[in-house]
């Protein structure tokens, strides 16, 4: 799976993929949604490689939403930026790999072919460890895919009703699932739960990417 809103970056990733796996069937998503829906689609996944940026994502959150649908299966992050922070986080949320989209072709497919091998593929980077980061991952890895959607939206400045529309459920299932959210995020309200997310989700982080 390709997982990136340029066309010609889809293009050269296929080419790469293509590459190091020659006989496996290669689907593109422009979208996080569009990616999902292939998820559901069809089964037995291998590798994907993710935008970290794309229309329907912000920070982390495209690569969370992912994460929870494809379970085992390896993610490699495709981004134009090598920040130091972004890396780390990253491979504290589980990432198999972050790869520049300026890596030269065979580089790339040696990437590749590490991940397909079992192996992680990080460049190397310079930066303090995060705790903070690292405790959150925990947290929400134990959040189901509703959960992690509610909180998502939530970090997203939608209300309730709002939420309630986008997922076709009632409100009352999004305040239960909020309950269920603040627990196992350890805090009390929404706005402590947005500011726990914040290094995941927050601008801070997508407008680096």
């Amino acid at each position: 799976m390709l997982a990136d809103d340029h066309p010609l970056i889809r293009e050269g990733l296929a080419l790469a993929a293509r590459v190091a796996l020659p006989d496996a069937i290669i689907d593109s998503a422009g979208s996080i949604a569009e990616a999902e829906a292939a998820i559901a689609e069809h089964d037995g996944y291998r590798l994907v490689l993710l935008d970290l940026i794309l229309p329907d994502a912000k920070g982390f959150s495209g690569f969370l939403r992912l994460q929870q649908a494809l379970g085992a299966v390896p993610i490699v992050i495709v981004s134009a930026r090598l920040n130091p922070e972004l890396v780390e986080t990253a491979r504290l949320l589980g990432a198999t790999g972050y790869i520049s989209k300026g890596l030269p072709l065979d580089e790339m497919l040696a990437a590749l072919r590490i991940v397909l091998a079992g192996g992680t593929v990080f460049p190397v980077v310079s930066v303090a460890g995060n705790h903070a980061v690292d405790s959150m991952r925990t947290r929400i890895t134990a959040l189901s895919g509703a959960q992690l959607r509610v909180l998502i939206a939530l970090a997203g400045g939608r209300l309730n009703k709002q939420i309630a529309g986008e997922l076709g459920v009632t409100e009352a299932t999004i305040k239960a699932h909020l309950t269920a959210i603040f627990r196992k995020l350890a805090v009390n309200n929404r706005t402590q739960a947005i500011l726990a997310v914040q290094p995941l989700l927050g601008e801070a982080v997508a407008d680096t990417a």
